[in-house]
């Protein structure tokens, strides 16, 4: 392993810096790791929400994961938002092709307004063809339900949306209890050997766009430095947190994190 590993994401661009590749990219550094991407879509957006989406088109994702495979190789990859169903397939296929791993998958379904940002043939994609490629599957407890098909709204329930995640083919699924209610929060990480819960105070602040992003970009980066899961998972969460209660309180809305 180089002395600097390389992580990749595979993700859209936030122009407001928050969330997105450019969230992956701090995590990335601050972890020790050199970023590389592969740009899914441009985005015209702040912390009062999205103006555009301009998709990528599929050819030059394409010609991003080759020019990397030709002389960047990662070692480790995660993704976030993929803009369709093709899309998923696309990246499905050189995930495999290539046997880029450990690999985070994101599953970006749905906005914090709960607006879905994939139409259902895609859910089904990311469901068919991302989780049993996946070391680790890391859904809020919406995404959870919706990949699984039951509500998830408690610890134990959260627990059950893990197993069955890895029935579907995830290898690790890390169920984010950010949505739950009350003050004492609890995030589960489900493998193979264990269920083991992580559990925390919740941090009240305007900060939180770009959470998801930060934390699998955080994990990723751990897993590309040779750290086991449950130690990059760990660091990951109290790096979110850290960033969370110090937060730059930039922007008039949902601002980032302090990366």
């Amino acid at each position: 392993m180089p002395a600097v590993p390389i992580a990749l994401t595979i993700a859209g661009s936030d122009s407001g810096g928050g969330a997105g590749l450019q969230a992956d990219l701090k995590a990335f550094l601050r972890f020790g790791a050199f970023g590389t991407t592969v740009v899914t879509a441009l985005t015209a957006q702040n912390t009062l929400g999205v103006r555009a989406v301009h998709p990528a088109p599929a050819a030059f994702v394409r010609a991003q994961f080759a020019a990397l495979a030709e002389d960047l190789p990662p070692a480790a990859v995660k993704s976030g938002m993929l803009a369709d169903a093709a899309l998923v397939a696309l990246v499905a296929e050189e995930l495999r092709a290539r046997r880029w791993a450990p690999y985070v998958l994101d599953p970006v379904m749905l906005a914090t307004s709960g607006d879905r940002l994939l139409a259902a043939d895609a859910e089904a994609a990311v469901r068919e063809r991302l989780l049993p490629l996946a070391t680790l599957v890391t859904p809020n407890l919406d995404e959870a339900a919706l990949l699984v098909g039951f509500p998830v709204t408690d610890e134990a329930s959260m627990r059950r949306a893990g197993q069955a995640l890895l029935a579907l083919g995830a290898r690790a699924a890390l169920v984010k209890g950010g949505h739950l209610p009350g003050d004492r929060l609890v995030d589960v990480l489900v493998t193979r050997a264990e269920a083991r819960a992580f559990a925390h105070d919740r941090i009240v602040t305007r900060a939180g766009h770009g959470t998801g992003c930060t934390l699998s970009a955080a994990i990723t980066a751990g897993l590309a430095r040779g750290r086991p899961l449950a130690t990059a998972v760990e660091d990951a969460l109290a790096y979110v947190q850290r960033g969370l209660r110090e937060a730059p309180g930039l922007g008039a809305g949902a601002g980032p994190l302090a990366h």
